[in-house]
């Protein structure tokens, strides 16, 4: 009798260890981004970028199953939204987003700021030094919401809006616009591919920083709460900078 208890003990322990394996391996998190180098771009059919980087490092020490894939900016949040996808990256914080987003820590620092062609002596240190400028941005887009919000400060600035963000840097190359107002880091990686060697960055207007977002209503709060939880392991390990390191970025502090 006791050998049959001792039997069935071991029976229902096996199960059990089976069945949390189980649910520790089981979960499953699919992402969307859009094509926004360095951040975020396809290298050979395989979504890549330090975003992409640190959440495979994430769903790695998690045993989540994740996926990952590059779409239209607005296909990719209306997919999330539906529950086609459960997050989003790389996104930056706003109350309208908060009300259908859990968000991650901040995971890297960016900033927008003003490029100006190598013959302008431009310093930016505040708003007013590109007053009675023409101003090349991409949008309509967060950027130029925010060059927007700058040109009702000081009335005296002209956008040139391009859905083309190259597009931008080509014309103030010979000199059809005044600066271009860019993320930095996009602004760089866009000069490189152009080729475009008589543009700098003349200053930083205000920092950034990149969440990556959840849906809601389709991912449960328990799995952001692990997924956030590994995320600020790695970063106190000095992972997250080892791997942001690689791009030549850095890692946000933690909130």
């Amino acid at each position: 009798m006791m050998k049959i208890n001792k039997l069935v003990y071991g029976f229902i322990l096996v199960t059990t260890c089976l069945i949390s394996a189980g649910l520790a391996t089981g979960a499953e998190l699919k992402f969307n981004t859009q094509d926004f180098a360095p951040f975020n771009y396809d290298s050979g059919g395989i979504v890549s970028g330090p975003a992409a980087d640190i959440i495979r490092r994430i769903c790695s020490a998690t045993k989540i199953d994740c996926s990952m894939q590059l779409l239209p900016w607005a296909r990719a949040q209306d997919e999330v939204r539906n529950g086609k996808a459960h997050g989003i990256f790389v996104v930056g914080w706003n109350e309208e987003q908060s009300k259908w987003l859990y968000f991650s820590p901040p995971i890297l620092n960016s900033e927008y700021g003003f490029f100006v062609r190598d013959d302008n002596p431009l310093k930016f240190k505040q708003n007013s030094d590109v007053k009675g400028y023409t101003v090349g941005v991409y949008g309509p887009s967060n950027t130029a919401t925010a060059l927007e919000k700058i040109k009702a400060e000081i009335k005296d600035l002209t956008i040139d809006m391009t859905p083309d963000g190259g597009a931008a840097f080509k014309k103030l190359s010979v000199s059809r616009i005044d600066a271009v107002f860019s993320n930095r880091d996009v602004g760089n990686d866009l000069m490189r591919k152009l080729g475009i060697r008589n543009i700098r960055y003349a200053g930083r207007q205000q920092i950034l920083k990149y969440y990556i977002g959840f849906s809601q209503k389709f991912t449960e709060k328990k799995l952001v709460d692990q997924f956030n939880t590994a995320f600020r392991n790695l970063h106190k390990r000095g992972i997250i900078q080892e791997i942001l390191s690689k791009y030549k970025m850095g890692a946000a502090q933690l909130e």
